[in-house]
């Protein structure tokens, strides 16, 4: 089968700095795909290749098979793209930039699944509203059914509820994954990594343009431990357990500090009372505890902590 997106060796620099440096990433068809990173990890400029508005120095991107430079009008009718940025056309209403949008693609007599993309927007009462007019939240509501509104059998949305408030958040997702269901492939970015761990089945990670994890996120979120021991004490500081972070990092590959919140990772139960043992000898008093499994958003922090020794060892 054809793979939805395949980027192969993508290379972009903006004079001395270096966007991506050889990104390569297969995305199948249908699959719910999170590209995450660090402002500046290069993921809007992988985007932007993607969907031609920028041109690599070097590298392949293709959407279903379509080299996005030498047959750019397929790949882009593909395609559809939620850009970060709410731009918009001052002169027109809602429905009016939704027929405009459709006539860019050959569309005519669209009507009927504009109508289907308001209401699943919540957007149909601001149909006839023009655009100047409308808030932040629904501005950017136009901006996912104008994306949509050739209907792309792959969607990419980047940032698409940055800013916006959790009703527009909950409606959104519920149209994206009906239309996943229905066996479009959508590639989502976001900043929210509890969106990204619930709706992803498959992540790639970035940091200053190179892809530093790229696995399921089932895969991503067992990497490091299978649980998380969290406890708050009276000390706010390693030295004070008696520890430096380094004899951390030598004893627990996964266990860390934050205020005094201590985070613990660790694979059997009974590795939890010599944790707590070695708290109390240093005089410590364990003021509350939980226990859960890790997060992507600890996983997140982990690699791309892993990213910088491993950058700070090379130099």
């Amino acid at each position: 089968m054809i793979s939805a997106v395949s980027i192969v060796d993508v290379v972009k620099n903006f004079g001395s700095l270096q966007a991506l440096a050889g990104v390569s990433i297969e995305i199948e068809q249908g699959e719910f795909f999170g590209l995450l990173g660090p402002n500046g990890a290069g993921k809007t400029t992988l985007i932007s290749s993607l969907a031609g508005l920028i041109r690599p120095d070097s590298g392949v991107l293709k959407v279903l098979g379509h080299d996005v430079i030498r047959d750019f009008r397929e790949a882009r009718r593909l395609l559809g793209v939620v850009p970060q940025e709410l731009v918009f056309d001052p002169f027109f209403n809602v429905r009016e930039t939704l027929r405009i949008q459709s006539g860019y693609f050959g569309i005519r007599n669209n009507d009927a699944w504009i109508d289907e993309i308001l209401e699943n927007l919540d957007l149909t009462s601001k149909a006839d509203a023009n655009m100047r007019t409308l808030s932040g939240g629904m501005k950017r509501r136009v901006l996912v059914a104008q994306a949509l509104v050739h209907r792309p059998p792959v969607i990419v949305l980047d940032e698409p509820t940055a800013g916006v408030d959790v009703e527009l958040r909950q409606t959104l997702w519920r149209f994206v994954r009906r239309l996943n269901e229905d066996g479009h492939t959508i590639v989502l970015t976001t900043h929210y990594l509890e969106e990204a761990e619930s709706l992803c089945g498959r992540i790639a990670m970035l940091k200053a343009g190179q892809v530093v994890a790229l696995d399921t996120t089932r895969n991503l979120l067992s990497r490091f431990s299978s649980h998380i021991l969290r406890l708050r004490t009276t000390s706010d500081k390693p030295a004070q357990l008696g520890m430096t972070q380094e004899q951390v990092a030598q004893e627990s590959a996964t266990q860390e500090c934050s205020s005094s919140w201590w985070t613990c990772g660790f694979a059997h139960f009974d590795e939890i009372e010599p944790m707590l043992a070695r708290i109390r000898n240093a005089g410590c008093v364990i003021d509350e505890l939980e226990i859960g499994k890790p997060d992507l958003e600890d996983v997140f922090v982990r690699v791309m902590q892993e990213q910088h020794h491993e950058q700070v060892r090379a130099a």
